[in-house]
């Protein structure tokens, strides 16, 4: 599936935490696109889809850096001009590819601990808020700058196509999810994301940060219950 889409992928080194914020103009983008483990980092592939590049690239991540991994991904890739990916390390070391056959408007940009890129865009416009929302963000909890940036996307343009779905995934180390929020199909993705994840900061992260964890296999209901 041809995914006209704008997405960012972070890693804060210090929090331990990596995670993807993503929007497009089709179904359940979330199923297929949106990949991040802490001791890798974070990898969102978008256009012609391939999440193989994803699933992959964390795989890689584990031993190379965000360059080297792409490279790999690209080179063992034989649609690699028709994707767009966008990779960050563990050590917020990030890299992005946007192939020749991709849909204008169509870009990337990379920064310190994030990269964000978007394909069949109104304008570049979207992506270069991205970047400057995610950075005017520092110092508050990744889930909130992911959501803070993919907003200000959206704001600026986004899909030239319209809206149908968003994502927002953070792994902070765990087996299993610190947040793992998506709209599959609504008129207003990003605005409809921003109301769940307001749900979510109340009502499911306590329970998520008292969750059974490998070094505490019982938990901290007992705090949760209080």
């Amino acid at each position: 599936m041809y995914a006209g889409t704008f997405s960012i992928v972070a890693h804060d080194v210090a929090a331990g935490c990596a995670g993807v914020a993503i929007s497009t103009c089709m179904p359940a983008i979330g199923s297929l696109a949106v990949h991040a483990r802490a001791d890798s980092g974070a990898v969102a592939t978008q256009a012609l889809i391939n999440p193989l590049l994803g699933i992959d690239g964390l795989e890689l991540l584990r031993t190379h850096s965000a360059e080297e991994a792409l490279g790999k991904l690209l080179a063992s890739d034989p649609g690699a001009e028709s994707r767009q990916v966008i990779v960050v390390d563990r050590c917020g070391r990030a890299a992005a590819h946007t192939g020749p056959e991709t849909h204008p408007w169509r870009g990337h940009r990379v920064g310190p601990g994030y990269a964000v890129a978007g394909n069949m865009l109104v304008d570049a416009r979207t992506v270069d808020a991205m970047a400057e929302r995610f950075e005017a963000t520092a110092g508050e909890p990744l889930h909130e700058r992911l959501l803070a940036s993919l907003e200000a996307g959206q704001r600026a343009g986004g899909d030239r196509r319209g809206k149908q779905s968003a994502a927002l995934h953070v792994n902070n180390g765990a087996p299993y999810p610190y947040l793992d929020l998506r709209v599959d199909d609504h008129p207003e993705p990003v605005a409809e994301l921003r109301r769940i994840h307001e749900v979510a900061k109340e009502e499911l992260l306590p329970f998520v940060a008292a969750l059974p964890t490998r070094e505490n296999p019982r938990g901290r209901f007992d705090e949760l219950l209080g």
